[in-house]
């Protein structure tokens, strides 16, 4: 089976062959850079699914794929709180394109007022870490979690929601 990961991000597609390949013994991945066609930093869950839902399209489209996973990170504004949130697209072969969204958890108030500001989470985490490629490894989840919730835990936990309804979709058939 040839499952496209439209990114090249290490944590993303990581998650995505972890859990894929725990159904699909035969899986082989194909990563490619994958346009979300959004902003680079997502400012609703809205905007952020849409990324993952154009990832997962134009990933199937670059490869011709049985499967296509698209991932996307970004935040969202809830009662004057600013949360980490994450959306995943499935699109398979036939068209079929499911989604699902991750935990969310509030950013620090001095990074939330940066991105509002017109910065990106991503940048943004780097300076205040003083950590480079938090994208690629723990995330913004990992690190105000102290670790327990990397952003490829994250991101796993999306691709099983994926994966289990296109599971259940096709034992309906």
């Amino acid at each position: 089976m040839n499952i496209a990961i439209g990114t090249m991000n290490k944590a993303k597609t990581e998650a995505v062959e972890v859990i894929a390949r725990q159904y699909f013994e035969d899986a082989i991945f194909t990563h490619v850079k994958a346009a979300s066609e959004v902003s680079d930093q997502p400012i609703s869950n809205e905007e952020t699914r849409l990324g993952a839902i154009n990832r997962a399209k134009n990933a199937m489209n670059t490869t011709g794929a049985q499967f296509a996973f698209g991932l996307e990170g970004g935040v969202t504004e809830i009662d004057d709180e600013m949360y980490v949130c994450n959306w995943g697209a499935l699109t398979v072969s036939d068209g079929t394109i499911f989604t699902a969204a991750g935990a969310q958890i509030i950013l620090p108030k001095e990074i939330a007022q940066e991105i509002r500001g017109g910065g990106e989470l991503g940048p943004i985490m780097e300076q205040y870490t003083k950590r480079r490629d938090i994208r690629q490894g723990a995330g913004a989840v990992g690190i105000f979690t102290q670790g327990l919730v990397s952003r490829q835990m994250m991101f796993e936990h999306i691709v099983s929601l994926l994966v289990g309804q296109y599971l259940f979709t096709f034992s309906q058939k």
